[in-house]
Order: C-alpha cells, then structure tokens, then sequence
C-alpha cells in the first residue's frame, strides 16, 4: 500500500481527467457545455482544483496565448478506481480569430490534487 501511495505522488497510477465536449467545431460567442470526465487511480486522493485554458496557437511566431481559464475549485476525495463527471460550461469570446492554418485553439486541462503530480489533457476546437 505504501509502495502504491508514493508510486501515485509521482504520477504512476494517479487519477486522470479527460474533457469530453460534444462537437469539435463552435462559432465564436457559443457557450459550450460539456463535462469532465475523472477516473481515480491506484490509491485515494484528494483534489484541490480543475484549470482548463482555451489557449490560441499562433503558427507564425510559434507564440501561444492563454484566451480564458475555468477554474473549478474542490476538496472531494477520488477513489480508487472510482469514476465522475463535472459539468463544464464556457463561452467562447465574440472577438477572437476564426480557426485557420496559422490559428488553432485547444483546451488545457489539469486536474490538481493536494499531494502527487498534476493529470493533464489537451482538446483540440476549431472556431469558426
């Protein structure tokens, strides 16, 4: 048990977090609803926080920029092996440039917990 607590506090069998969102294209100024999927690991841990950015990746000058972040706050433990879901809810800015070659957006996900390493996820959207 104790092998596995500190196996986990280095990322090897912690809990995951996926967003699941129901299409991959938006307009600008939609509000997308989708949820969080979390998965537990090996042990128990607590979570701390939920970050996810909308971050824009400009192909030209190689720059990324940081659009808008959702935080969810949390003090729920996860479970071994236990799964949930957290609703998600954001509104895509009105004045942000449609996707193209040298535009892309996606979501950054990281899931916080209060020991162990961050779980992260990325998902791609186009904005049209």
């Amino acid at each position: 048990m104790l092998l596995r607590k500190y196996m986990s506090l280095l990322g090897v069998g912690s809990a995951i977090i996926d967003l699941i969102l129901p299409k991959e294209t938006y307009r600008r100024g939609e509000l997308i609803n989708g949820h969080f999927y979390i998965k537990g690991g090996t042990i128990e841990q607590q979570l701390k926080r939920i970050d996810c950015d909308l971050v824009m990746h400009d192909q030209t000058t190689g720059q990324e920029k940081v659009i808008d972040t959702a935080t969810i706050l949390s003090s729920k433990n996860i479970h071994s092996d236990e799964s949930n879901t957290v609703s998600f809810t954001f509104k895509l800015p009105e004045t942000i440039p449609i996707s193209s070659e040298k535009i892309s957006y996606r979501f950054k996900t990281r899931l916080t917990f209060n020991e162990g390493v961050e779980s992260k996820d990325q998902d791609i959207i186009q904005v049209i």
